[in-house]
Order: C-alpha cells, then structure tokens, then sequence
C-alpha cells in the first residue's frame, strides 16, 4: 500500500492506494466525490476528463495518482461556484456552449488553460486548444464564441 498526497483545488487530500498506476480520474470521483471530469473514452482521446495540473491541462483518466501527487490539480469545481462562476464557465452559461453536457467539463478547462497561456487568443489559436475535446452534439460553433467571449475578444465567425 502506497500514501499518496494530492493538492486538489487548493485542500490537501491523503490518499492510500495499492495501484500507484490507478488513474487520477477514479480518485477524484470515487474517493473525492468530484464528478465534474468524465469517463469518456478512458483512452485520454475525448477530453471530458481534462483537469489541469499545475495549470496545464491534462487527462485524468491517463495520468496516474503517482504523477499527480505533490501537483496542483484543479478541477471544474475547483474554478467557481453556481453563484461566482469562473469567466469561463459565465461565458459558456451566456452563450449556451453546451447540449448533452458531457465534454463541457474538457473545454471549460481547456479554455482555461489557453486563456492562462494565451490571454487574446485567435479564432485559430482556440480551435487548436480545442481540437482535442470531442463533442457530438455539435455544439462547436457556441463553444468558441465562448472562447472568445471569456477572453473580450470580439466575436469572429467561427
């Protein structure tokens, strides 16, 4: 049995596991109740599970509690409240950027991450942050309005 210490969304968290190869995605959900990030494709390839660690995003369903601990794990409910949400997170609300609701979680926190790195993002730059959350309701279009809204830029055509 391995202890593993985790810092996520600012509170420290002790964890006992016998598999240091056990996903960080079933740690925060099963052990610490976050449900934001998703079991997509459990294959890192669909985004739902994104995170950021120490600030970057990342795919909780690849990286293992072994990786992620003595890092910075934020999840979607680490970024604001129903009653203070994060820019982001007002800016999908405001441009209704999502149906089903299952990938929101990845581009929420892949927008983040762009917009740390990339305040004033091109219609480009967001397509490529984007490019590896999938989302088959074909809210696209929505979502990098979103983009853009969340960074003040003004709306391109997307």
């Amino acid at each position: 049995m391995s202890t593993f210490n985790l810092l996520v969304n600012g509170k420290p968290h002790r964890f006992e596991s016998w598999d240091p190869a056990q996903p960080l995605l079933y740690v925060l959900r099963n052990e610490l109740r976050l449900h934001g990030a998703k079991f997509g494709c459990g294959e890192g390839q669909c985004g739902s599970c994104t995170v950021l660690i120490d600030e970057r995003p990342a795919r909780a369903c690849q990286v293992s509690v072994a990786a992620a601990a003595g890092k910075r794990i934020t999840t979607i409910e680490g970024l604001g409240s129903p009653a203070q949400p994060h820019p982001v997170q007002a800016a999908f609300i405001a441009e209704q950027a999502a149906q089903c609701g299952y990938c929101t979680n990845g581009m929420v926190m892949s927008t983040v991450a762009l917009l740390r790195t990339t305040p004033r993002p091109s219609l480009e730059q967001a397509k490529a942050a984007l490019d590896g959350n999938l989302c088959r309701c074909g809210s696209h279009d929505r979502v990098l309005r979103a983009v853009q809204r969340a960074a003040g830029v003004a709306t391109e055509r997307a």
